[in-house]
């Protein structure tokens, strides 16, 4: 998969996925999805953080720009323009269409959702963007708004699920599971002394924060997936300088995971952060957690195998 930072001009006969895909749920997918049929290069232009280049707040990102990516590249798109909003913000819906859409990303087909805007100061909509497209020549198939079991899919909706723990309905709106892939840090290195050794994972501002708590999540390592007992917030009992992501896997006995960008995915919410008397109640909850967290996690390979 090709991925260009600058509006260089790509494959020759493309389709093209128009949108942010902050969340990349179900609806992003299937806007993207509608973009990689025969004949034509399946590719994304999206942008990194348009709303921290005016000055405002993300909100709260859903996926890192490697999980982006990863997952672009598994719905089958080969070539991912990642662009800076500033770079296009200035222009009319029309220069957009002719200097962007044909001149440098060659498209046949436009695929966007019901609620797209784009051109200078959002003035051109979905319904724009079809009447531009047309008489150029472009296929514009404009994707409706996803519902599951009766509710809307939106990256909204799916960050306040994912800050009140509720993991399983957030997962099932993404249509892939919760997580993160942030680097590795040195911790106090507790974790080693009880028999149960951590990897360390600092939240960056920018991406939404789980409620505080400890999850049963999947841990993705080079030789494999494991189960995980990942434990979100500050230590009460220990303390931390910053939220963090602490993740024991049991079953990994492998090298030092230091300076690596691991994908952790949480699959559900197992209790509140709590505050405990000393190190030795701290450690009979992380065996009992690490217990639960093999459960859920057998269940949850188990559904997806049926």
């Amino acid at each position: 998969m090709k991925v260009y930072h600058d509006l260089t001009p790509g494959a020759p006969r493309a389709a093209v996925a128009l949108g942010c895909f902050d969340g990349l749920h179900l609806g992003h997918q299937k806007v993207i999805t509608a973009a990689c049929g025969p004949g034509l290069t399946p590719s994304v232009l999206t942008f990194a953080d348009p709303l921290g280049e005016l000055g405002g707040k993300s909100g709260g990102q859903l996926a890192t720009k490697r999980q982006k990516l990863r997952l672009f590249d598994s719905l089958g798109v080969e070539q991912v323009y990642s662009l800076r909003f500033s770079a296009i913000r200035n222009l009319s819906p029309e220069q957009f269409v002719d200097e962007v859409l044909v001149g440098v990303c060659h498209a046949e087909k436009i695929c966007c959702g019901f609620n797209f805007t784009f051109g200078y100061r959002g003035a051109g909509t979905a319904e724009t963007l079809k009447a531009l497209c047309a008489p150029r020549g472009i296929d514009c198939e404009v994707v409706p708004a996803v519902e599951l079991a009766g509710e809307p899919v939106s990256s909204t909706r799916i960050r306040a699920l994912v800050e009140k723990g509720d993991i399983e309905r957030a997962n099932r709106l993404l249509g892939r599971p919760f997580g993160f892939d942030f680097e590795v840090v040195r911790g106090r290195q507790l974790g080693r002394t009880l028999g149960t050794p951590t990897i360390n994972q600092v939240f960056t501002p920018e991406f939404v924060l789980p409620r505080f708590g400890v999850y049963a999540s999947l841990v993705r390592l080079n030789d494999g997936d494991y189960y995980g007992v990942t434990n979100v917030g500050v230590k009460p009992t220990v303390g931390a300088d910053a939220p963090l992501s602490e993740t024991w896997i049991p079953e990994y006995h492998g090298e030092d995971l230091y300076g690596e960008n691991i994908q952790v995915e949480l699959i559900g919410f197992i209790r509140p952060e709590v505050k405990f008397s000393g190190v030795e109640e701290l450690q009979e909850n992380i065996l009992r957690d690490g217990g639960t967290a093999e459960r859920m996690m057998r269940a949850y390979l188990a559904k997806q195998n049926s």
